[in-house]
């Protein structure tokens, strides 16, 4: 019998940029343990990325660039799949995780609690769901969103009705 262990399929192999987390095996372990368990960097990084849009002033996630090219990719049938992940980037080693986003926050709200705020939901949320410890979130303030920058949510009208 072997203890819990995680690990990371390295180089160019088909494990690449996945954590398997490895249970006991033998007739004497507990059934949850018996077998692997595998999580990719992309549901760690969706993990990530849903916890902190759920913290209160966080506006949007993602660089100027990377909103522009999401708003693009959204319209487009089928293109928005990117959208939870846009502004996150993770990297899962064996046993620990490390998460950088690029954020924008509400105008008005203290930043450093937003980051505070934001740090928390997504450690726990990593913690919770996938086990790995999360060693560090980095959090950088791309923009600020002011109350008049506020897009048009319907379709554009004509002039004439």
């Amino acid at each position: 019998m072997t203890d819990n262990i995680t690990s990371v399929g390295g180089g160019g192999g088909p494990d690449a940029g996945v954590s398997a987390l490895k249970g006991r095996t033998g007739a004497g372990a507990p059934a949850e343990t018996r077998g692997k368990t595998t999580i990719a960097d992309g549901v760690v990084a969706k993990i990530a990325g849903m916890a902190a849009r759920e913290v209160p002033g966080i506006y949007s996630l993602g660089a100027g660039m990377a909103r522009a090219f999401g708003a693009m990719r959204e319209r487009v049938p089928g293109g928005g799949a990117g959208a939870v992940t846009r502004g996150v980037k993770v990297e899962v080693g064996e046993r620990q995780a490390a998460v950088d986003l690029d954020v924008v926050v509400d105008y008005g709200v203290s930043i450093v609690e937003v980051a505070g705020g934001v740090r928390t939901n997504v450690i726990g949320a990593v913690e919770r769901m996938t086990g790995l410890e999360v060693v560090e979130v980095n959090v950088a303030v791309d923009d600020v969103h002011l109350p008049d920058d506020e897009e048009e949510a319907g379709p554009d009208e004509g002039r004439v009705r």
